[in-house]
């Protein structure tokens, strides 16, 4: 998620696509608004924003149940691949990039319910 927007910066330069005319006009060219590169970038990120910051909480609330190590460990480190996975496969268009949002969300679920179990 960190890496998201200096890559979105990689893009916009590179593309010479800016959205705001101060940022175009420092490269001379007038602002766009719709290049499918920046945009796919844009997009990833933004489902990073949506996604990870949830994972957060719920893997905070997931920790105070008491888990084991081991399975916390597996379920944070699973997690973080299938994330990553996620976002280099959205950004290099793979239609594969869904099985590792179901993964992410799946364990998303486990320790949801592993909350709601604990402590209703």
């Amino acid at each position: 998620m960190l890496l998201m927007g200096p890559i979105t910066g990689y893009y916009r330069i590179t593309k010479k696509v800016f959205a705001n005319p101060e940022d175009a006009a420092k490269f001379s060219v007038k602002e766009k608004m719709n290049d499918a590169d920046v945009e796919r970038v844009r997009r990833a990120h933004q489902n990073d924003l949506e996604n990870i910051p949830v994972f957060w909480v719920v893997a905070l609330l997931f920790v105070l149940t008491g888990p084991s190590e081991t399975t916390a460990r597996y379920v944070f480190r699973i997690y973080t691949i299938a994330r990553i996975q996620h976002t280099v496969m959205y950004l290099k268009s793979s239609g594969m990039r869904g099985v590792a949002y179901a993964v992410a969300l799946a364990l998303k679920f486990f320790m949801a319910a592993t909350v709601i179990y604990t402590f209703w």
